[in-house]
């Protein structure tokens, strides 16, 4: 295994996710009061399964109930500013602003009924009004609390624009136009309760639950030993880890910061130490775990999301995901190999490295991931119910090397459960049973998941959900102003006029949008609102449905690594020591992919294997890698020596040329790019060795 010695103190993180990571910066709780504070938290996060898998309530009261315990804890945890807190302390404003938020919500739960009926006549009282007000004002404070500024500046001015609809186009008075709004936005479902409400509320949470319990099996660990036994020992290692580990990791995370904070404390320093400069190691982990997010078959639990949305099985998203996921992190693994050779930069020592046996030994921890896939692509299950069965296996599996028998008694009635044929009364008792022995298997003394650690596991989901929700209601208020004063059309109108119907020019636009849009978004609510405001552009301008929401989500995610709010960059420039916007601009340099790939999709959906066949799809994939490397090549400007700028320029275009699926383009980019490769070689042999960079 790598030094221990290699890694960054606690404190330090600490510091890192408080600066970079808006959900970092908490209240602090001790003592009894952490434990009421934690046993809220865990109670929100049984409710949420609960009335996902068992409730059948009506709108008007699921998702304001929702919403308004998520604001009871929101404002529990989150403080005004960022800073240093008072040890169990929380202002009066905060507990008035807590208690208004949350009682304007609840204040529709009770009255659900009677609201259903007036509300189809617009019969609603002046209180009520404010009541509302209060209630969508009270989300956009926790929001900026918890997922910062930009989100929140980019629903203000669709606000101000929606007021300016109404007084100015409509001609209402102000308080009409605010008595409109108020309706569309909080008492109806086109505002704060629409699809990305509906679906956090439903899936989005029970996932965020379920990573929360899946990060307590140590998988995270096992991810970066299993990196490191396969790529360690390479030329430049320790980066090629990264790049793997991240991919795995991030995944699962949902979080790129968290994510960079998480792995990056482990691989930054080993790639300093290996010799890659601060701001090139942190690009490295910044990048990579940005593209975790991307990466199937969790995709951040936006998988799920997408496959809800776009209306196709869970199965097709993540088949279709796999190219520009593989061809993404191919190009950083390109870019990182070219790069160690460059420098010469060896690999670990084969006996640092873990061994082949000790990671069989814990290759079990894969099969809650495996039973949530499974489960979902086959569509015999509902994807709460296989995210909530995901998570007793979490807990069953982490016990197994400490209790073997009741977690392996346990595992195997579960599985049984699942997948033997068994009348309806007697797939009840074995899952009684089997849960039974989950339970039993949390009681040993030294278990990996006692009852302790379970109860902390509950609670850091419902922590973990609270900035997702605040941001889905934003995206709500987003979409919201937008279906009600018709700007949808506008800003197409807009968009295609600006254009001057050149797809390109259209496609460039929405990208800076969607880059806008995405800034400091955590990865669920980052896609909801792609798919709410984006997303149905690209679609009016002729891009195919699953393209386009492939496109905006992708142009979202990077917003984490593109300068100037490149938050996943700076916290990996942050652990590396190093200049924060060289660091962003590295980590750009290297997601080369994520800014090529999303134009392919939308000019070729052959990139996400619509209508292909396989061998079409076994062509695309080697002359799309073929041309990664020729785009690697001419961003680090080397192979077998330095390249000049012509060559650097002609690597460019080949590898594009490659990348773009056609007979033509890949024949030209393969001649290109195959002949700057053997001039290097035949340059290299009568050199005598590599060119120097």
């Amino acid at each position: 295994m790598p030094d221990n010695n290699n890694t960054v103190d606690t404190a330090a993180l600490d510091e890192v996710m408080k600066k970079y990571d808006r959900e970092s910066n908490t209240r602090i709780w001790e003592g009894w009061q952490k434990w009421a504070v934690y046993g809220i938290m865990a109670a929100m996060s049984i409710f949420v399964i609960y009335v996902t898998l068992f409730a059948t309530w009506l709108d008007l009261v699921r998702y304001p109930s929702f919403l308004g315990a998520m604001l009871f804890i929101g404002y529990l945890i989150y403080p005004v500013k960022k800073g240093v807190q008072k040890v169990n302390h929380i202002p009066w404003y905060d507990i008035l602003i807590m208690l208004l938020g949350t009682a304007a919500f609840f204040y529709v739960v009770i009255n659900a009924k009677d609201l259903t009926v007036r509300l189809g006549v617009l019969n609603v009282k002046k209180y009520e009004i404010i009541i509302g007000i209060i209630g969508v004002l009270s989300v956009m404070e926790l929001c900026r609390r918890a997922t910062g500024i930009p989100i929140l500046c980019v629903a203000s001015a669709f606000l101000i624009y929606a007021f300016y609809y109404y007084t100015g186009v409509k001609g209402l008075s102000l308080w009409k136009a605010t008595r409109q709004l108020t309706i569309g936005l909080f008492y109806n479902t086109t505002g704060l309760l629409t699809t990305p409400i509906q679906v956090c509320s439903k899936f989005i949470v029970v996932f965020i639950v379920f990573g929360a319990f899946l990060e307590r099996t140590g998988i995270s660990n096992f991810f970066i030993d299993l990196a490191n036994s396969a790529a360690g020992s390479a030329a430049g290692g320790p980066a090629k880890v990264a790049v793997i580990s991240s991919a795995l990791c991030g995944m699962v995370s949902g979080s790129s910061v968290g994510n960079t904070v998480t792995t990056g404390s482990v691989t930054i320093p080993m790639m300093k130490k290996t010799g890659y400069e601060g701001e090139f190691a942190g690009a490295v982990e910044a990048a990579a775990s940005t593209g975790g997010q991307i990466m199937p078959p969790i995709m951040g639990a936006a998988a799920f999301l997408m496959a809800d949305y776009v209306g196709v099985p869970y199965s097709d998203i993540i088949g279709r995901a796999i190219l520009p996921a593989f061809l993404y992190f191919a190009g950083i693994f390109i870019s990182v190999h070219l790069e160690a050779k460059k420098l010469g930069l060896k690999g670990i020592d084969r006996s640092e490295l873990p061994s082949t046996q000790s990671l069989v030994k814990k290759i079990y921890l894969l099969l809650p991931l495996i039973v949530l896939v499974y489960l979902v692509s086959s569509g015999k299950r509902t994807m709460a119910f296989a995210a909530a069965i995901s998570v007793v296996f979490t807990v069953v599996v982490s016990n197994l090397e400490k209790s073997p028998l009741p977690s392996g008694l346990g595992i195997m009635l579960l599985l049984a459960y699942l997948f033997a044929p068994m009348k309806e009364g007697v797939g009840a008792v074995v899952l009684f049973m089997g849960l039974l022995f989950t339970v039993i298997s949390m009681l040993k003394k030294d278990a990996n998941m006692s009852p302790e650690l379970f109860f902390d596991a509950l609670a850091n989901g419902a922590k973990g959900s609270i900035s997702v929700a605040a941001a889905c209601g934003i995206a709500g208020i987003i979409a919201g102003c937008i279906t009600m004063t018709g700007l949808a059309s506008q800003i197409i109108t807009v968009i295609v006029k600006i254009s001057g119907g050149t797809k390109i020019v259209a496609l460039v636009l929405t990208m800076l949008c969607c880059i806008v849009l995405g800034m400091g978004v955590p990865t669920t609510a980052n896609y909801c609102i792609m798919a709410s405001t984006c997303a149905p552009i690209l679609i009016q301008i002729g891009i195919p449905r699953i393209a386009a929401h492939f496109f905006v989500f992708y142009f979202g995610i990077v917003a984490d690594i593109t300068p100037p709010v490149a938050l996943a960059a700076y916290a990996g420039a942050a652990i590396a020591k190093a200049n924060p916007m060289k660091t962003a601009l590295n980590a750009t340099k290297l997601a080369i992919a994520a800014f090529i790939i999303p134009y392919m999709l939308a000019y070729s959906p052959a990139m996400v294997l619509v209508d292909t066949s396989p061998v079409e799809i076994f062509t695309i994939t080697a002359t799309s890698l073929v041309g990664m490397f020729g785009v690697g090549m001419a961003l680090e400007g080397y192979f077998r020596g330095k390249l000049n700028v012509v060559l650097r320029i002609l690597a460019a275009a080949g590898g594009l040329l490659l990348i773009y699926p056609g007979t033509l383009t890949d024949i030209i980019g393969l001649a290109v790019v195959g002949g700057i490769m053997g001039f290097m070689v035949l340059k290299e042999k009568k050199n005598g060795g590599p060119v120097a960079a």
